[in-house]
């Protein structure tokens, strides 16, 4: 057994604490993993008020770290691999999530969470780690955990753009930055970013969005109209946000009445919480469709893509990350986070 930080809620609604946990040697399907370093989601921000959540509750789920124990039936990676964490399983699920046993314990009882990546040590089961190349392991290569699989997943796998299509996409965050990069890769024309932040809507171009708008300032959907005349092949919300999860359906080309005579795809990433309201007028006789995607990438195959177009310069995953923190800053980074001051992605360096 060793001894772990961690970065810990006690109760609802209170600040993280660091503390040890104990973590136990692996069981048969499970791997110790030392962190390098996590990344830092608005998904976690969400967790620390929810009321239906156990505590103690552990944090994070998209990591970079070295294998230092696995149990005896473990076989797609070895003690010393360098690895990715990531919350998307390597073989396909009928649910959302499966339940992933952190095994750890704090002061004699047990804690909760899933992967559990803001620690300087995870145990979890090997299905959720996935080896990649020593070359490949700089710092930022954390994130492809969770927002660029998201992102350019949706894009790639989930919508399938091809060159030329047009593409919009609401939200210039981290998801957002790897939906529009990845459209960008595949060659569509327009890629448009929809942000109310300048700053955001700047970065968005690094990564390709050939046209911006400012929903703060200008109505996106009709905007959105005036680019594209008439509405975009695709629409992605990398948001979260209930306004913009009803937006992307009217951004969408319509097509008409009959077959092969299909309007466009309207795509939501992740989650917007528990309720939207669409016309249906919008989605029958124009023959929208609007569907969702949730982690839609192949962690063997895509991580080394990603990984490859960010050595070879096409995906700036380090121009993505701005902000580092250290674990024990981890209250600070969440509430520069939860204040929208952060551009990009930030992420804990261990």
């Amino acid at each position: 057994m060793i001894k772990t930080k961690a970065a810990i809620q006690l109760s609802i609604n209170q600040e993280l604490i660091i503390d040890d946990l104990k973590v136990p040697e692996p069981q048969s399907e499970q791997v110790i993993v030392k962190l390098i370093s996590s990344g830092i989601c608005h998904t976690q921000l969400n967790q620390m008020n929810h009321p239906d959540l156990k505590r103690p509750l552990l944090f994070g789920h998209e990591g970079l770290g070295i294998v230092t124990h696995l149990g005896n039936k473990v076989k797609n990676v070895k003690e010393g691999n360098h690895v990715i964490i990531t919350w998307i399983p390597q073989s396909p699920i009928k649910d959302s999530f499966v339940p992933i046993s952190s095994c750890l314990t704090y002061r004699g009882g047990a804690v909760h969470g899933t992967l559990c990546t803001w620690a300087d040590h995870i145990l979890t089961n090997a299905e959720y780690v996935v080896s990649i190349s020593k070359e490949y392991s700089d710092e930022v290569s954390c994130i492809v955990g969770c927002p660029v699989p998201s992102g350019a997943g949706a894009v790639l796998n989930t919508a399938k753009v091809q060159p030329g299509d047009s593409v919009g996409v609401y939200g210039a965050g981290g998801v957002g930055l790897s939906a529009i990069c990845m459209a960008s890769i595949i060659q569509a024309y327009p890629v448009i970013a929809v942000d109310l932040r300048d700053d955001k809507l700047c970065l968005a171009k690094e990564f390709g969005a050939t046209h911006i708008v400012n929903a703060s300032k200008q109505d996106p959907v009709e905007s959105i109209k005036d680019i594209t005349n008439g509405g975009v092949d695709f629409a992605f919300d990398a948001t979260g946000a209930r306004i913009t999860a009803e937006q992307i359906l009217p951004s969408t080309r319509g097509g008409g009445v009959g077959v092969d005579n299909d309007g466009g795809v309207s795509i939501l990433i992740g989650t917007a919480g528990r309720e939207i309201t669409l016309d249906p007028r919008l989605i029958i006789s124009p023959q929208r469709q609007y569907r969702g995607s949730l982690g839609a990438s192949n962690p063997k195959k895509d991580f080394v893509r990603f990984l490859r177009w960010y050595k070879e310069g096409k995906f700036p995953l380090d121009r993505m990350v701005t902000r580092r923190y250290k674990l024990d800053q981890i209250n600070k980074a969440c509430d520069e986070l939860r204040n929208g001051s952060i551009l990009g992605r930030a992420i804990i360096v261990y």
